[in-house]
């Protein structure tokens, strides 16, 4: 923020390429009624429209999150395991850019549980989506 108090994208011109990657994990919580259910509900597979869903909010992030830099993302992968009564959700992110990927990895983590929770939401009113979490972020100059 500027001393007037205007926001402004940070300017990583100057940095060099770096290789970069992050992980972030959510749960969405519920009955193991529910869980149970997942790959059969009525708006069909929770979990493969969650993985997709999450993959496609990491690649634009930046038009969600005011002054978050495009990145040439190289590699998105969303993962969903079902345990009694959550689903564990991951995601890692992967460029070669001048900034960090912890925003995308967390996009694609969020989108995912609110995909679950959406798709479940008719058979399970007391979901709760939480402990969302940026697990680890590296960083290679290239």
């Amino acid at each position: 923020m500027s001393e007037t108090g205007d926001v402004r994208m940070v300017d990583v011109g100057t940095k060099p390429l770096s290789r970069r990657r992050a992980r972030a994990r959510a749960h969405v919580h519920m009955a193991s009624a529910t869980a149970a259910m997942l790959r059969s509900l009525p708006k069909g597979d929770a979990l493969v429209t969650a993985q997709v869903a999450g993959i496609m909010a990491a690649k634009r992030t930046s038009e969600l999150i005011p002054l978050c830099h495009p990145l040439p993302l190289t590699h998105v992968d969303v993962q969903l395991v079902v345990v009694d009564g959550a689903v564990e959700i991951e995601a890692a992110a992967e460029t070669t850019a001048q900034t960090g990927v912890e925003m995308e990895a967390l996009v694609a983590v969020t989108v995912a549980a609110l995909t679950v929770y959406d798709m479940a939401k008719a058979v399970d009113a007391e979901m709760v989506i939480g402990e969302v979490a940026l697990v680890e972020k590296t960083k290679e100059i290239v």
